[in-house]
């Protein structure tokens, strides 16, 4: 239906674009504000899409007149935080405007906000019979869904938990269903507990789904209110055959003896919990004699990366990511897509991409479509027609600039902005998503903060009620927390890529590494949230070229060893030099290779590295490895800023992880007791110094279990 998605949370004065759902470009849409908070004036356009801004704080609803019926969205305002500084709240609009000019915005640049970041909050849903009401049927108590938010403060907050306020929405969509079919209205019968943690609604009340949201909010001293990124979950009737899948199943039959299951609407796939992915830049991978002309008609690349699918599997990765595989204006990289609709021709044929998916799947692997949406080549037929022709029907499709050029970022002369206010835009790339998810396992969104927000809200919702393991991955440089506020599942870790950078160039310390991993919850993000973890990829150089080879090994440990994604960017693991020249397979390094395997293996076997392990920091003490130095302060080949020491553990294993970025071996006492064995190597790893103590001896990176107490 054309409802325009899930309800918002915004601070006063940030704006958020509202556009109607699987759109039909030749039908009228029109907005109005149906209610507003006391002293309101915010007003909203008067085109099919258009933004609105709450101006004081309250509940708005928001009303589209569509084709198919009257939609309502309720809008959460909250007094803004953010005089004076950049608006970050869940969009990427203060990016998308701050990029506009000469320069990226820095990797690690910090965003948004002044004073304490924002809390966070993780909703929870069950159904449970025993409720006040009766079913009147049996007169036995009727089964309740039961919401439950756990929120939690900043990192760097003074307030405790208790301190928090919990702010719940029911969807809109929900609602409208259940009056529609004659129920009890679910925001009439809601009921929250006295500390409005915990919501309860009556199933008498759900159609086949209903969907809650909820945020934290913070009243720091001193500060404006601090509102969480979103959480939200679904209470499903298992007889829904919609095919959604997911989420915990509930043995309690409700008043037509339906049984439901409960799902988090914002939690990663299962799969990706432990995944690790492999990008293949698919022009220079397999083939050395790749033509960049494109003079053959057809090619055979996919066929040989098939080829090449038993020996990625071997090294230990599950997920293939490979860079656009559509028809493209000849550049190789292949992101100025020409046929949103075709593969491209210099790779092979359609029958040749699905072959090469169905053996990645063979293989036990999943398979990540590059999906463009901010723009088009300059050489796709909309644009050829638009170009210096204002009287093209393709016009609106674009965005303009005054000097009569096409709207772009940077220098990327050979691409024009898609203009994602125009619904023939919007229809197009829905046609786009619903041709290739299919066929794929999930998407990397390339630019997704140049890409309006509701636009990735109706994808994630489209693709998710087919297949609830459908992966959703953003390239947002610097990473948002709000996108993962029904957005995306894991994001690209920029900020972790660029200390692993600065670490390696000796700029700072190892232990830096941890500040960037303290960071996601510092800046918002849930703990459900999940993060790509890479040295290098496509657009960079190598890692090994700008920092050496020693620091490339521990960089290359840090990625399997912290919590997040692991990526291995193709040729990465047999030391390849350059960053899109053709795969040097025949001068593999093999020692890089086994050291990748080994890695992966033991993450794989001690789920304390994976994402159900803690990350603590412990004390640890460098020496040079001369074993009759005091472990003081080393100088020569090994600095203590070289080092970093920190525990990954669950509940059954503690697991002491060291990193080594210098380039001769380090000596390391740990704050801890810790076995001998080194689980990377299988070797014994402690030696004893020229005072008797113990310490690990660490090339690049050395594991060792924590001693039980």
């Amino acid at each position: 239906m054309h409802h325009p998605g899930p309800p918002r949370f915004l601070a006063t004065g940030e704006t958020t674009e509202l556009a109607p759902r699987d759109p039909d470009p030749s039908a009228s849409y029109a907005w109005r504000v149906v209610d507003a908070p006391p002293g309101s004036e915010a007003t909203v356009g008067s085109d099919s899409v258009t933004e609105f801004t709450p101006d004081v704080p309250g509940r708005y609803r928001i009303g589209l007149d569509a084709p198919d019926d009257d939609h309502l969205l309720t809008v959460r305002a909250f007094p803004s935080s953010y005089e004076g500084v950049d608006v970050e709240g869940g969009s990427g609009t203060a990016i998308r405007d701050r990029v506009a000019g000469d320069e990226p915005v820095d990797y690690a640049e910090t965003r948004g906000e002044s004073g304490t970041g924002r809390p966070r909050v993780r909703l929870d849903a069950s159904v449970e019979s025993g409720g006040a009401g009766s079913d009147g049927a049996s007169g036995e108590a009727e089964p309740e869904v039961i919401v439950r938010a756990t929120p939690t403060p900043n990192p760097q907050s003074s307030l405790d938990a208790e301190d928090l306020r919990v702010t719940f929405v029911v969807d809109d969509r929900d609602v409208a269903s259940a009056v529609a079919e004659g129920r009890t209205n679910p925001r009439d019968a809601l009921e929250t507990d006295d500390d409005g943690r915990e919501l309860r609604v009556p199933v008498s009340a759900i159609t086949d789904r209903l969907r809650v949201h909820g945020v934290a909010v913070a009243a720091e001293p001193g500060q404006e209110p601090r509102v969480s990124v979103a959480d939200a979950v679904a209470v499903e009737r298992s007889g829904d055959d919609s095919g959604r899948g997911g989420g915990e199943s509930e043995a309690v039959g409700g008043p037509r003896d339906s049984a439901f299951e409960t799902v988090r609407l914002n939690d990663p796939p299962t799969w990706t919990r432990d995944a690790t992915v492999y990008e293949v830049y698919v022009r220079t991978f397999a083939d050395e004699e790749y033509d960049a002309d494109g003079d053959d008609e057809r090619g055979e690349t996919f066929a040989a990366i098939a080829d090449r699918i038993p020996a990625i599997a071997d090294l230990g990765v599950d997920t293939l990511w490979l860079t656009p595989v559509l028809q493209h204006d000849g550049k190789p990289h292949g992101y100025n897509i020409t046929d949103f609709f075709d593969v491209a021709e210099d790779l092979g044929d359609r029958d040749d991409y699905e072959a090469l998916v169905e053996r990645a799947h063979d293989h036990g692997m999943r398979v990540l479509f590059d999906f463009v949406a901010n723009h088009t080549a300059r050489e796709h037929e909309w644009f050829a027609d638009a170009y210096q022709n204002p009287n093209s029907p393709y016009r609106d499709r674009y965005e303009w600039q005054e000097s009569g050029e096409p709207g772009t970022y940077f220098d990327w002369e050979l691409i024009a902005n898609l203009n994602h206010a125009n619904l023939e835009v919007r229809r197009f790339l829905l046609d786009v998503v619903d041709e290739w998810a299919p066929i794929v396992d999930g998407f990397r969104c390339d630019m997704a903060w140049a890409v309006p927000d509701s636009f990735w809200r109706e994808l994630r919702d489209r693709v998710k009620d087919i297949d609830r393991e459908f992966l959703l991955m953003d390239e947002t440089i610097p990473y948002i927390p709000g996108f993962h506020e029904g957005m995306f599942d894991v994001h690209f870790d920029a900020t972790l890529y660029f200390q692993l950078r600065q670490i390696g160039r000796g700029v700072d310390p190892a232990s830096s590494l941890l500040d960037a991993i303290d960071q996601r919850a510092e800046i918002g993000f849930p703990d459900h949230a999940e993060f790509l973890q890479y040295i290098e990829n496509h657009d960079e150089t190598r890692y090994r070229v700008e920092c050496g080879d020693a620091a490339a090994a521990a960089a290359g440990a840090a990625t399997v060893t912290l919590p997040g994604v692991p990526m291995i960017y193709a040729g990465q693991e047999i030391g390849q030099r350059g960053r899109r020249d053709a795969i040097a397979w025949e001068h593999a390094r093999e020692g890089v290779r086994d050291r990748y395997e080994r890695l992966l293996a033991v993450r794989a076997d001690h789920p304390a590295l994976g994402p159900e392990g803690d990350l603590d920091r412990v004390a640890y003490h460098v020496a040079s490895g001369d074993l009759s130095e005091r472990p003081i302060v080393a100088s020569g080949d090994v600095h203590p800023d070289d080092v970093v020491a920190f525990r990954r553990s669950t509940d059954e294993e503690s697991l002491v992880v060291v990193l080594n970025f210098a380039p001769e071996p380090a000596s390391v006492a740990v704050g801890v007791d810790h076995d001998d064995q080194d689980l990377v190597t299988g070797d014994p790893s402690v030696v004893v110094d020229g005072e008797g103590s113990e310490r690990i001896r660490v090339d690049d990176v050395a594991i060792v279990r924590e001693a039980e107490q």
